[in-house]
């Protein structure tokens, strides 16, 4: 019987999904690293050596068989006490893995977590309003525009620490991954041309 747990146990079979990768010519890989597998306890300072060594081990294995490794800081996961306390957890993953990491991803798809988060309500901290969710509480017309304000800021606040302090030496790129919609203008005039403009703008937000 299958637990859900395991999953695809990519963790006990990393070097079985890098042979696959690679005897499909992929020459990149995108995965998020787990803060609960570096910082157990969900605080800066005591780190987990055996997550820290299964990250090391992906890393070099991908490097060895020609696969780029992009890394993602922050996909829904990071605990609210990182945030206030310590803010945020890039700087540790950089000094460990940026010699050979050379893409960093703050965020991925910020707005789709804004949407399921601050308007459909399906995400914590489960806030919204009518007509958009049902929630005790919350307002799905301004928290999101808010929300994706300071999502933003705290990604320029990475942007600029990662170019400051870590660029130098590892000379990578750190970037954010936005889900995207395609709109087109229902006539080809300067009205609708601006309502697809708008409609980028608040769907992407980035």
């Amino acid at each position: 019987m299958r637990m859900g747990m395991s999953a695809d146990d990519h963790y006990h079979r990393y070097l079985e999904d890098i042979e696959l990768m690679h005897s499909l010519g992929m020459n990149s890989y995108r995965f998020s690293i787990s803060w609960a597998r570096i910082l157990p306890d969900g605080m800066l300072g005591k780190t987990n050596p055996s997550g820290i060594t299964f990250y090391n081990k992906l890393i070099d294995h991908l490097l060895l068989k020609g696969i780029e490794p992009f890394v993602t800081v922050h996909h829904y996961d990071m605990p609210q006490v990182l945030e206030q306390r310590d803010g945020g957890w890039l700087s540790p993953l950089l000094r460990s893995f940026g010699d050979r990491v050379k893409y960093w991803i703050t965020f991925n798809e910020p707005n789709l977590m804004i949407e399921f988060a601050y308007i459909r309500g399906w995400y914590p901290p489960a806030r919204c309003s009518a007509p958009f969710g049902n929630c005790s509480s919350g307002n799905s017309y301004t928290e999101p525009l808010i929300a994706m304000h300071n999502i933003l800021i705290a990604h320029a606040m990475a942007v600029d620490t990662y170019r400051r302090v870590f660029w130098p030496k590892q000379h990578g790129f750190i970037g954010i991954v936005a889900n995207a919609h395609m709109y087109e203008p229902l006539r080809d005039d300067e009205r609708d041309w601006h309502a697809v403009d708008r409609a980028l703008a608040f769907s992407v937000a980035c």
